[in-house]
């Protein structure tokens, strides 16, 4: 079988598109080597980093990780081809959960290859990579050692501060926000699950019932705090600053803490203009 004879797939050069370049290498498509699927259009996007394969067949859209000595054999996304925008719902899906995936398989098998002193060299030079597009925004990114890690702080226009930071071999990265609520209404709907989440029954307050209305996929579990997140994709929580804070009201302004874990640097990348 030739490389042409794989009917290459609509879906992948507008996913590519959407996937942010990482240290200066673009994602690019080109035909795939086999079918993962018998006749359905394939095509593989790499770049340079990692590899993804789109499979289009019988009104579905697939996302594979290609990972090293691995066939692949069950999708890591499915979308339905009627989907009124299937390459923005595959790639923020892509940017959640399969790139961070990745990312943390790389770390594991550098860990094992080359030992920790490597991964901490490429983890650090990942945070500055971040750093680096915060500053092209516009943001002063301060390099800071925090107890569990390296990390970089910054403040925005409106005062509220954010901090980025890696934890060893964690899965993605871990940011942290302190500031006026409305500061994380740009990030949190890239970040967060589209599942709807489901509220204990004690919980809820004016406070959580804000965000809710805003996100029902965060949870509320006491009257001044909600949580989100779901296998494979970020995680975190929302809360005033301490305990007996008010909550009786719906306020944006209203100081709050956050913190969202699990985060791959694509997904920063791509939507680092919230961060500032």
């Amino acid at each position: 079988m030739t490389l042409s004879a794989v009917t290459p797939a609509e879906t992948a050069a507008p996913l590519a598109a959407l996937l942010p370049a990482r240290r200066g290498a673009a994602w690019t498509v080109g035909y795939a080597p086999y079918d993962l699927r018998p006749n359905a259009a394939t095509s593989r996007l790499t770049n340079g980093r990692h590899a993804l394969f789109v499979v289009e067949q019988a009104g579905r859209i697939e996302v594979y990780a290609d990972r090293p000595g691995l066939f692949p054999t069950t999708p890591d996304v499915v979308v339905d081809a009627t989907d009124p925008a299937p390459a923005l719902t595959l790639a923020s899906r892509v940017l959640r959960s399969v790139l961070p995936d990745l990312d943390h398989d790389r770390i594991a098998e550098t860990g094992r290859r080359k030992g920790w002193e490597k991964v901490l060299r490429d983890r650090a030079a990942e945070l500055l990579e971040v750093g680096f597009a915060l500053v092209d925004h516009g943001a002063h990114a301060t390099p800071v050692e925090g107890v569990n890690g390296p990390g970089i702080t910054w403040t925005t226009a409106m005062g509220a501060t954010w901090g980025l930071w890696v934890y060893g071999q964690n899965r993605g990265m871990v940011l942290t926000y302190e500031g006026p609520l409305r500061g994380l209404y740009g990030f949190l709907p890239v970040a967060v699950t589209p599942y709807e989440g489901s509220a204990e029954d004690h919980a809820g307050s004016p406070f959580t019932r804000n965000l809710t209305d805003r996100l029902p996929q965060l949870r509320p579990v006491t009257a001044s705090e909600v949580q989100f997140g779901a296998y494979r994709e970020p995680s975190g929580w929302i809360a005033t600053p301490a305990a007996d804070d008010p909550t009786d009201r719906a306020d944006d302004g209203q100081h709050v803490v956050a913190e969202i874990g699990g985060i791959g640097a694509d997904l920063l990348l791509s939507n680092v203009a919230y961060l500032v």
